[in-house]
């Protein structure tokens, strides 16, 4: 009789330790989960220096957000360790983002997408300026601030603008032997303000 409790006890004791055992691989798989889930929101500064390979797929990450477009909120710029590390990111089926955006965290999952400019995208832009029906960012010729920070810009009319891209394309050319430049923006379908 003796033998026999003996061996239910250590029976227990086994199951005992089995369950806490697997309670803690439990544990373990969920804060390895939550920590993935954590770590797929990208920062903006990795999202841009990631771009080129991920151009197409659908991305989330976090940022500050420093201006709303006054034409409807319809794009937003998310900034990442600095003012040079800033992406633009359009509302497209969302319709508008929240004024409430502007100075505080906003996470956004959306898909990233390649602005090329090339040669025949500033002759396109030429044309259009010419025969006033180039579209309007900001307040005045110079464009929008935030738009033009975004992308590295420095002149102060649409020709200035031109000019400087040209000049730029030259240098990519040079360095790496692309006739373009590409800016990165993303296409939300969700965007959650962090208060």
């Amino acid at each position: 009789m003796k033998k026999i409790l003996i061996i239910a006890a250590v029976a227990a004791a086994c199951l005992c330790i089995i369950s806490c055992n697997n309670n803690t691989e439990q544990n373990k798989t969920a804060q390895t989960n939550a920590e993935t889930t954590t770590t797929d929101i990208m920062e903006v500064d990795q999202l841009l220096a990631d771009a080129d390979s991920l151009v197409g797929r659908e991305v989330t990450f976090q940022g500050v957000c420093t201006h709303t477009c006054k034409h409807g909120a319809r794009k937003i710029f998310i900034m990442g360790s600095d003012d040079t590390q800033v992406i633009r990111v359009e509302a497209g089926d969302l319709g508008a983002f929240s004024q409430d955006c502007v100075n505080n965290i906003v996470t956004v999952t959306g898909k990233l997408m390649e602005q090329r400019i090339d040669e025949m995208y500033l002759q396109n832009w030429e044309a259009q300026a010419q025969a006033q029906t180039a579209e309007h960012h900001g307040e005045t010729e110079a464009g929008c601030d935030s738009e033009k920070n975004a992308r590295g810009e420095t002149g102060n009319s649409v020709a200035e603008r031109i000019a400087d891209f040209r000049r730029r394309i030259a240098e990519e050319k040079a360095q790496s032997g692309k006739n373009y430049l590409s800016f990165y923006y993303v296409e939300a379908s969700s965007y959650e303000i962090e208060r």
